[in-house]
């Protein structure tokens, strides 16, 4: 099973909260949506997700084929 950092930019208000409890700071606002850094590693430990108040950002787990 893999994991996979999801950004649905349509339902993304820009708030940054995902990106404040971001512990490797791997997110950033940018023209009012939430974006991956270039470069950045995510751990894909779930906070985003967690506190994102408009389930705008998730982590998809898929299965290995």
């Amino acid at each position: 099973m893999s994991k996979k950092l999801v950004i649905n930019t349509d339902w993304c208000k820009g708030c940054g909260i995902c990106a404040a409890f971001c512990p490797k700071s791997t997110l950033e606002v940018v023209d009012e949506k939430v974006r991956r850094k270039d470069g950045a590693d995510c751990i894909l430990c779930g906070m985003c997700e967690m506190r994102c108040p408009d389930y705008a950002i998730y982590i998809k787990e898929e299965d290995d084929d």
